[in-house]
């Protein structure tokens, strides 16, 4: 289950790999993204989809509920962290002098 949570570009990184050779460099990373950022936004609609189901009194499991939250909570502060290390990234190299 845990690898299942990890964040998404671990996948997607093996499945660019095979494409970068076909693609440029800047294609691979902005497609690398946009499928991360799909997968966090698919998660988050998983979560929100089956809390409205268990508040609706449907036949839907409360841990099934409570690993979907997580797992969408999960992705969410990964991709967050990682908007924040390229913006760090990005500001160190404005910094430098040339």
């Amino acid at each position: 289950m845990i690898e299942q949570i990890s964040f998404p570009t671990q996948s997607i990184q093996l499945e660019n790999r095979a494409q970068s050779t076909e693609n440029s460099g800047k294609s691979s990373f902005s497609d690398m993204l946009k499928k991360s950022l799909e997968a966090v936004n698919e998660a988050q609609l998983n979560s929100d989809r089956l809390t409205n189901a268990l508040a609706a009194g449907q036949n839907v499991e409360l841990h099934d509920v409570m690993i979907a939250a997580q797992k969408a909570s999960i992705l969410l502060e990964a991709t967050v962290e990682f908007r924040n290390k390229v913006i760090e990234a990005y500001q160190e190299v404005m910094r430098m002098q040339i």
